[in-house]
Formats: C-alpha cells, sequence, structure tokens
C-alpha cells in the first residue's frame, strides 16, 4: 500500500493499539535517547513494542541498538533486536552517505518506514520524530494515526521556545499532547544532593503554561550516552540504574495517560 498523502485521510495501522510520537522542536534535546529508552521500558512489562525511527537525514536507532545498513533480500524489516521491531532509514544508507532530499521526497520516505513494514500485533509503537516541524513531522501527523505526542524538552528557555513550536503543530493537527518530559534535568551528586546545569524546573512550567501533563524528569549520567554509542540503551543495559528508573517511571506515566482514554489499558507493576 503506497504511504498517504498529507492531508489525506489518516491510514489505520492494522494489529497496532497505540502510536506514540516522541517529537522535540529543537535538536540536542536527547529526544532519540528519550524514544529508545521509552520503548525499552515499556518492553519490561511483557508489551509489545516497536520504535520508527523518522529522522531521514540523521537517523539514531542505528547506532543505539548496535546496528548498521542491513541487506533487505537476507534480513526482512522490521528488524528485532532486544524484543523491539526496528525501523530505520540507516538500515537503507550507509552511516557516511548524506542523504540530500527535498521535501516532498522526505514525505515520500517517511511514509513508507511506518506503512510498508509487516508490524504485526503490537501494544505501543513508539515513533522518533526528527527536530523541528518540518515535512516528517506533518506526514505522521496528517496521515499516521497517532493516539499522541510526547515532547521533549531541556529546563533551560531556547529549549522551552522550541518545544512551544513543537507543541502548537500538534495542536493545529489534532493530535493529543500526552505530555512535557524535561530531559537532562539534574546531576545527582554523591551526597545525595542535585545540582541544575541547565536550569530549574523549564519543563513543569511548560506543561502548566500550555495545560498539558508534566511526565517527569531524566537526570544527566554520562552512562546514558556510554550505553547508547555502545548499541545497548541504558534502560537494557543497566535495568536498576537511577536513570533506567527514570525512564520506567516514565513509561508507567505515559500508560497512565493513555489508560484515560477508552482504548487505554493498564500496565503491571515492575518493582524498582
Amino acid at each position: 500500500m503506497p504511504p498517504p498523502q498529507p492531508g489525506q485521510q489518516k491510514t489505520p495501522l492494522p494489529g497496532i493499539k497505540h502510536v506514540i510520537a516522541v517529537a522535540s522542536g529543537k535538536g540536542g534535546v536527547g529526544k532519540s535517547t528519550v524514544s529508545a529508552n521509552l520503548a525499552l521500558a515499556l518492553h519490561m512489562y511483557g508489551q509489545r513494542v516497536g520504535l520508527m525511527d523518522a529522522d531521514i537525514y540523521g537517523p539514531s536507532v542505528p547506532l543505539m541498538f548496535g546496528l548498521g545498513t542491513v541487506d533487505q533480500t537476507k534480513t526482512p524489516f522490521p528488524i528485532e533486536k532486544y524484543g523491539l521491531k526496528l525501523m530505520s532509514m540507516g538500515f537503507l544508507v550507509d552511516p557516511n552517505q548524506a542523504v540530500i532530499w527535498r521535501g516532498p521526497k522526505v514525505a515520500q520516505a517517511v511514509g513508507a518506514l511506518l506503512f510498508q513494514p509487516p508490524w504485526g500485533e503490537l501494544d505501543y509503537l513508539v515513533i522518533d520524530l526528527p527536530p523541528g516541524t518540518g515535512d516528517a513531522q506533518l506526514t505522521l501527523s496528517q496521515s499516521a494515526p497517532l493516539t499522541g505526542a510526547v515532547i521533549v524538552t531541556q529546563p533551560a528557555e531556547v529549549s522551552l521556545i522550541d518545544a512551544r513550536k513543537g507543541v502548537r503543530m500538534f495542536q493545529e493537527v489534532n493530535v493529543p499532547i500526552l505530555g512535557i518530559v524535561e530531559n537532562m534535568s539534574y546531576l545527582g551528586l554523591p551526597d545525595g544532593s542535585k545540582l541544575f546545569p541547565l536550569g530549574q524546573g523549564g519543563g513543569a512550567k511548560l506543561a502548566a503554561e500550555i495545560g498539558v501533563p508534566f511526565l517527569g524528569e531524566i537526570p544527566i549520567d554520562q552512562e546514558i550516552s556510554k550505553c547508547g554509542d555502545a548499541g545497548e540503551p541504558i534502560v537494557r543495559k543497566h535495568p536498576d540504574h537511577p536513570v533506567s528508573h527514570a525512564y520506567i517511571r516514565l513509561a508507567q506515566t505515559v500508560v497512565n495517560e493513555l489508560m484515560k482514554r477508552p482504548t487505554g489499558g493498564a500496565l503491571p507493576e515492575v518493582e524498582l
């Protein structure tokens, strides 16, 4: 089935219960890290989860999951690893090769990544959107049956400015905002205190300002980037790490927001 064009009626994804877009208006806020670890945290509950990397120009999923380009004739899509079903442009294009496409081509590629793979039965499909409010975001917002969007920001005002733009985009295309996640919120010190190098309370302030839930804070820790660069996100490699606990709480909170909808369903408890 060819992917729908922007403005057409949304095309259902049979077998997928919830489609969650993880977005930000600004690059460098850790959105892909949040997407990967949120997906893995949901999987920890025994949920069937897929993760789609919608960043055509700079896909992150292959690196974070220790994967690269694959031979489509030998490896069926979506690729399965760590219990997730994965799809990314990075599986198709060499990481050293620049993708130089105009908007319509990007929109077509995003639609193909979403609608062509046989995802099968999933409880959650997490979509890692590229930064900004361009063709990829509009294609998915207008054509995909998004359950809702999670907006990732940092505490600093420069990040909040762009996060507001992302919120407005989803509001204009009638996609519900599930809430705001504040990434890189604080640095935990050995004595148990917290250092706030990027400011404090910005994510909660933004959530209150626009009237959506504040989903939680993810701390700064060098282990996060070390695990991602090594191809095994922190929730998978160190499930007992305080950062992993933060992601597990985030997954619980996101599902609680979904439970408020008629199709929502509770997750079993996971002991922290």
